[in-house]
């Protein structure tokens, strides 16, 4: 009897062997959750710069405007947009009547010229005839007299000459500079006085960005550092910082910083908004692929791969952007392999294939 119980606990024990065998032998591999490559952070030089918003502006104003005193417009000679040269003539206004003043003036200087010399002859004949002894003292002082009284109004009448000619000058309205014409509000017929602003020019035809930083930037900008600005306009436009403001306004807590730009001016026009970037050198940074960043909940996560190709979620702090490459400043060792793309489709714990290794960045 023993001997069969024996024979059938055997029997059992080997069909239970052989349940288990089967069981494990047909459950399934992990299956990879993603086919992805990695890198490994990468040291790079980066840009440090300041980034800022702000509006175009004339670099300077100069206001051109009539120096005659009721006079009018005959002649405008440019329009808003025109480009001028120091000197020229952009309006002219009524020289008849500072004409016909001019040439009283005029006559009334010779007549002086005259008189003077008369004036002359008769004191140098007055001292021969003083030293003959048939002139007195008293006769000569009245003919030196007479004499410097001359000379007096000739000098008289040639200033009257000059100001009618400077009168006369006024009546054709120069630029003061070159320069693109910003706007105008001479008309032809109308009359001016003086003072009266005419044109208004944008001096050198130079633009300049005034861009807003705020107060806690200050001291890292620098006169002279470099600045690419972006017009909305789209045109990019090369400049150097001219002065940081030596205020901060009170309302905004943001301060100024005035950037010269270069000639070529393109499509910007003063008033346009602008954004640009104050470049302040560079350093070295340690960056991934921009595509190995993950956003979730306004935090920044990448993915590392460790043993048995499962990954990890890793929250860091990321810094400046260049090109392809994001900056980690903490929350990523320099050793790590990184999942380049793909890592909003994994949770941490997950398995993946990897196809290759990608080279470091150099």
């Amino acid at each position: 009897m023993k001997a069969i119980l024996s024979v059938v606990l055997a029997t059992v024990a080997l069909f239970v062997n052989a349940a288990d065998d089967k069981a494990i032998s047909t459950t399934p591999a992990t299956k990879p959750a993603l086919t992805v490559n990695v890198a490994t952070p990468t040291q790079i030089d980066i840009n440090q710069q300041v980034l800022a918003n702000g509006s175009l502006a004339a670099w300077q104003e100069a206001v051109i405007g009539a120096e005659a005193n009721g006079l009018k417009i005959t002649e405008v000679r440019v329009n808003v947009g025109d480009r001028v040269k120091k000197g020229d003539i952009v309006a002219v206004l009524q020289s008849d009547t500072l004409r016909a003043e001019l040439a009283q003036a005029e006559g009334t200087l010779a007549e002086a010229v005259a008189t003077a010399l008369e004036a002359r002859v008769q004191t140098d004949r007055a001292k021969s005839l003083q030293q003959q002894g048939f002139f007195s003292n008293a006769q000569l002082s009245q003919t030196l007299a007479t004499d410097a009284i001359a000379q007096a109004r000739v000098q008289s009448a040639r200033a009257a000459v000059q100001l009618q000619t400077v009168r006369l000058s006024q009546t054709q309205v120069k630029s003061p500079d070159a320069g693109v014409i910003s706007h105008r509000q001479a008309t032809v017929g109308s009359v001016v006085n003086a003072s009266s602003e005419l044109f208004r020019l944008i001096r050198q035809g130079r633009l300049e960005w005034r861009a807003e930083i705020t107060a806690t930037e200050i001291g890292r900008i620098k006169v002279g550092s470099p600045v690419k600005v972006t017009a909305a306009s789209g045109q990019v436009l090369q400049g150097k910082v001219r002065m940081v403001a030596p205020s901060v306004d009170a309302q905004t807590r943001n301060a100024l910083v005035y950037v010269d730009l270069s000639d070529q001016i393109g499509s910007a026009r003063a008033g346009m908004y602008a954004k640009g970037e104050i470049l302040l050198g560079q350093s070295k940074a340690m960056t991934v692929p921009q595509t190995a960043v993950v956003m979730r909940d306004g935090f920044s996560y990448v993915y590392t791969l460790g043993v048995d190709n499962k990954v990890t979620q890793a929250k860091v702090q990321t810094g400046r952007l260049s090109g392809d490459r994001q900056e980690i400043l903490s929350g990523l060792k320099s050793d790590a392999r990184v999942v380049v793309s793909g890592g909003a489709f994994l949770n941490s714990g997950d398995t993946v294939r990897v196809v290759s290794q990608v080279p470091a960045s150099k």
